[in-house]
């Protein structure tokens, strides 16, 4: 065992896709806060705005976020050790993706170029469908003997 093998902040599996739900859903939880307060703020018609978020998520979430969540699951379970690192419920491409769309979601928020009402849809239909991931991630976790012994 080497000293970096002792520093590695080791997990069991189940944890990492509890770690990842919650990551999710913290990011879910943001993006929901902005959009319904751009939505809010700037329009009277809101819950047209809202409603047209909540419609947007579904196919958001079937077509791009359930393919990424269930790669990332599939890929958690088939981690060799059996303590993989804390950080590994993301992979490398993971957090590139991540560092790229936070940094367009505060670029677009700073340049104003987009209404704000528009981008609260947009970020409204965005964090429902992560909250749909999170919670995919979540019941995988809760599921995990069962899907354990599938992946």
């Amino acid at each position: 065992m080497n000293f970096l093998s002792i520093l590695k902040p080791g997990i069991p599996k189940r944890g990492l896709l509890f770690i990842a739900a919650s990551v999710w859903g913290f990011v879910s939880f943001r993006l929901l806060s902005i959009g319904v307060a751009n939505i809010l703020e700037n329009t009277p018609l809101w819950w047209a705005y809202v409603a047209g978020g909540m419609v947007l998520s579904f196919p958001f979430f079937r077509f791009f976020f359930l393919g990424i969540s269930e790669k990332h699951i599939k890929r958690m379970l088939g981690i060799k050790s059996p303590r993989p690192c804390l950080f590994s419920f993301f992979d490398v491409k993971g957090y590139i993706i991540m560092v790229f769309m936070i940094s367009l979601g505060i670029f677009s928020q700073r340049i104003k170029a987009i209404p704000a009402f528009y981008l609260g849809t947009f970020y409204t239909s965005l964090g429902l469908a992560l909250l749909f991931s999170a919670l995919n991630f979540l019941f995988s976790g809760i599921r995990y003997k069962q899907i354990g012994m599938l992946g």
